[in-house]
Parts: C-alpha cells; sequence; structure tokens
C-alpha cells in the first residue's frame, strides 16, 4: 500500500472525520489566521516552534480555499515534520496550491487529495455516465486539479477500472481554485 494513503487511513481510523480543520484540532496544532497577506500572496505554511505544531492561513482567501490550505498544511504536518525541523526558515510556504514540482508540495497535495476524497466516493461520481472531468470535480465540490492528485493516488494504488496517468505539474501550476470556480493566472 502507498505509504502516504496509509498515512491518511491511520489518520481518518484515528479522528473519524475528513475535515482539515478537525484534523488540525486531533493533530494538537494551533490554527492561525493572518492577514498579513494579500489574496495572491502567500496562501498559507506550516511550522513547528517549541514543539508546538502550527498551521498558519492567509484570512483572505475564500472559505472553499481555506479548508483546502488547511488540509494541505495539515499533510506537512504529518509527513514532513523532520523537514520541517531541519529547514533553515523552519516552516513550508505555499504561495500555490497543486504543485507538483516538489517533492514536499506534491507529497502535501496527495496527502490531501486522499483525505479529502474517499475512493468509493470518487468512484460513484466519475463511473456515471456522460459525466465529464470539470462535472466530477464540482460534484465532489473540489477543485478539478485536487481531483487529478485523486486519481493519480488511485492509479498508482492500481485502483480497478483506472488506467496509470502521470501528473502535470506545468496543468496543475496554472489553474487555481479561487473559491467561486476556477481561473488561469
Amino acid at each position: 500500500m502507498d505509504f502516504i494513503y496509509s498515512q491518511v487511513e491511520r489518520i481518518l481510523d484515528k479522528h473519524g472525520s475528513r475535515d482539515p480543520f478537525v484534523l488540525l484540532k486531533g493533530l494538537g496544532a494551533v490554527l492561525v489566521y493572518s492577514n498579513e497577506y494579500g489574496r495572491g500572496g502567500l496562501m498559507g505554511y506550516s511550522t513547528i516552534l517549541n514543539r508546538i505544531m502550527y498551521a498558519v492561513i492567509n484570512e483572505k482567501l475564500p472559505d472553499a480555499e481555506k479548508r483546502i490550505v488547511a488540509g494541505h498544511e495539515a499533510g506537512h504536518l504529518v509527513l514532513h515534520q523532520d523537514i520541517i525541523l531541519s529547514s533553515p526558515i523552519k516552516a513550508m510556504q505555499d504561495f500555490r496550491l497543486y504543485d507538483s514540482s516538489s517533492r514536499y508540495e506534491r507529497e502535501a497535495n496527495l496527502f490531501l487529495a486522499d483525505f479529502l476524497l474517499g475512493d468509493d466516493s470518487v468512484m460513484d461520481v466519475i463511473t456515471q455516465d456522460g459525466i465529464n472531468y470539470i462535472e466530477a470535480a464540482s460534484a465532489l465540490y473540489v477543485p478539478p486539479p485536487l481531483l487529478a492528485f485523486k486519481l493519480f493516488s488511485m492509479s498508482k494504488r492500481d485502483f480497478k477500472g483506472l488506467n496509470y496517468f502521470d501528473l502535470d505539474s506545468r496543468f496543475l501550476a496554472k489553474r487555481d481554485f479561487d473559491g467561486e470556480g476556477y481561473s488561469n493566472r
């Protein structure tokens, strides 16, 4: 079984929720909303100071995007504690979501996708006749790039009915969720 997926399963068993805010609380992380950054600036970051985990989220983001950023930062706190502690800046900073060019960002996004979206829920939606990719993401209440990460995770685990595909970091980096829809930035 995939390491990230197994970590998500362990966390779901322990915390019993797919809500990233419940997860952060369950991890003992302090959630901070910051007004220091503009709408197009830093989306969030995670850090560990004096053995206390923090997830900082840009207050100016739409609520739907705050939820995504919270899950992404939780992914860093679960998967990358050693990296955060050994980094010179002691933080994992995120200016863009759905980045797959960095190993750590890719892993946090895969964690987020597996955490927010159950395999069965995804299969129920994507196997509907006539549904396209954008409609499937909308039906699952997630941005299309996040669905791409989930489908990638499922295909890596040889999920029945899915052919393998890779994440195109250029596509994912160009598209952002703006809380209302999707826009090329």
